[in-house]
């Protein structure tokens, strides 16, 4: 059995802003191994200035797994606990080496193109008038739910956006999501989200800054509005320190990107936590090509959770990946008819 990476970059059609300023590329790696005349994809997509993988040694790190790909899953997971983003690329390598193609790791309704996952319209931030834009698509293209980033321009014109499509849209119509990336400071965010209470909003994710654990924790026990866990979940290791952290912050939810908390493996334990703790959860991709895209949309599909998961990042690229995930009424599909075409 030997493995190799390719480094490939990604490019947006737009750019597309975050809290973490304006993105127009996106830096991926692809795991190959192989074993006799059987091929195994993954994806490490190590995302700059988020994973907690995101150090100088990284495709040290990654041409070390390579090296050592005999060790096998089982031990190379343990000795790259550090990398979550390279966890995920072997477990999905794996999978894909024993399946019977190297893309359908899971077999499933959902594979098949029998069963379809419901996802969230994501909003991009931006001027008030693409945001609008944006918005006014995702609702034409069938969705209802979207997630709306906050924190890029001034918290009353965001409130303006939000209240012009609850007035148009009432609660039962639309789920409305938003996602703070940490833009608020912590003794200004509990006003700000008795103000955004007032528009029935489903939850928020991260308000505050990760890392603020006591004051995360009495922002969960006294919001008015239901408050999601992402960055606070990097780079936290181990069933004790995951179990420590939830049962002191108490959130209401938690939102499980494979690639920045070790896969498969690390999302499972964090949802065991979570439901023995009565806290709610989703998947969400984080900006992978359509391979790691693909291997978390399958897992998820397992899961079955019914909730609307954050699976709509395929299509934000102009070279990715060409596959049968596609966007369609607000749900990822698999188009059974549409092939592959993975060429780097």
């Amino acid at each position: 059995m030997i493995a190799h990476f390719k480094h490939y970059v990604l490019n947006f059609k737009q750019a597309s802003g975050t809290s973490r300023g304006i993105l127009r590329t996106k830096d991926t790696w692809l795991l190959i191994i192989e074993n006799q005349d059987k091929k195994g994809i993954g994806e490490c997509g190590m995302f700059k200035g988020l994973s907690c993988d995101d150090r100088p040694d990284f495709e040290a790190k990654l041409q070390w797994t390579c090296d050592n790909i005999h060790l096998g899953l089982e031990e190379l997971l343990e000795a790259l606990t550090e990398f979550p983003s390279i966890q995920f690329g072997l477990e999905m390598a794996f999978q894909s080496l024993k399946s019977i193609t190297p893309f359908e790791l899971f077999p499933s309704k959902f594979t098949s193109g029998e069963a379809a996952i419901a996802i969230n319209g994501l909003i991009w931030m931006g001027s008030e008038a693409f945001m609008k834009q944006q918005i006014k698509d995702k609702l034409a293209q069938g969705f209802n739910c979207i997630k709306m980033k906050i924190g890029a321009i001034d918290f009353d014109t965001e409130m303006q956006l939000l209240k012009s499509i609850r007035n148009e849209f009432s609660v039962s119509d639309i789920e409305l999501r938003v996602d703070a990336n940490g833009a608020f400071a912590s003794n200004e965010a509990l006003e700000k989200l008795k103000v955004l209470s007032d528009l029935e909003l489903h939850s928020i994710e991260q308000p505050i800054k990760q890392g603020q654990i006591e004051e995360m924790a009495r922002l969960c026990e006294v919001t008015p509005l239901p408050i999601a866990l992402d960055e606070e979940l990097i780079g936290v290791f181990g069933v004790t320190n995951k179990t420590t952290l939830l049962q002191t912050i108490q959130p209401q939810y938690i939102i499980l990107k494979p690639t920045l908390v070790g896969g498969f493996e690390g999302s499972k334990t964090w949802i065991d936590i979570a439901e023995q703790n009565n806290i709610g959860w989703w998947i969400t991709s984080a900006l992978e090509s359509n391979v790691g895209l693909n291997a978390i949309a399958q897992w998820t599909y397992k899961l079955q959770n019914p909730m609307p998961q954050g699976l709509g990042t395929g299509s934000l690229f102009t070279n990715n990946f060409e596959s049968p995930l596609q966007v369609k009424n607000g749900t990822l599909q698999y188009q059974t008819k549409h092939n592959w075409k993975f060429n780097i």
